[in-house]
């Protein structure tokens, strides 16, 4: 995906996500990870502690990077939470090709859910 491409499709993705969680600011990478995780979860609740906070959002990564094949799904414990398995090791890289990584397979994401529906 080129980088203006990018740019205009994780616009769209903040403009949804600022919409369903009616608020005035456009949200930023984590939060819509921690929406991510959320969703995959199947469970919302109104206030989430720090650890479940953090564990959302390692929820939404490792789904995310399931896209390029390095986590794959290994089921729901007995509280319900996802549960992933890290099948490949992730080359290294500067932050900001991590982030640009997560916002293109937060693209898709997206666009997923809304071929589902």
């Amino acid at each position: 995906m080129e980088n203006w491409e990018l740019d205009f499709e994780w616009l769209r993705v903040q403009h949804l996500v600022q919409d369903a969680m009616r608020r005035e600011t456009l949200p930023d990478l984590n939060t819509v990870l921690f929406l991510i995780g959320m969703q995959e979860l199947g469970r919302w609740k109104k206030n989430f502690n720090k650890e479940e906070m953090q564990d959302l959002m390692h929820i939404a990564v490792c789904r995310l990077l399931g896209y390029d094949g390095f986590f794959e799904f290994v089921g729901r414990d007995e509280d319900g939470w996802p549960h992933w398995r890290q099948v490949l090791e992730m080359p290294v890289q500067a932050v900001h090709e991590q982030e640009r990584t997560l916002k293109v397979n937060a693209v898709r994401y997206f666009k997923d859910l809304e071929n589902e529906n």
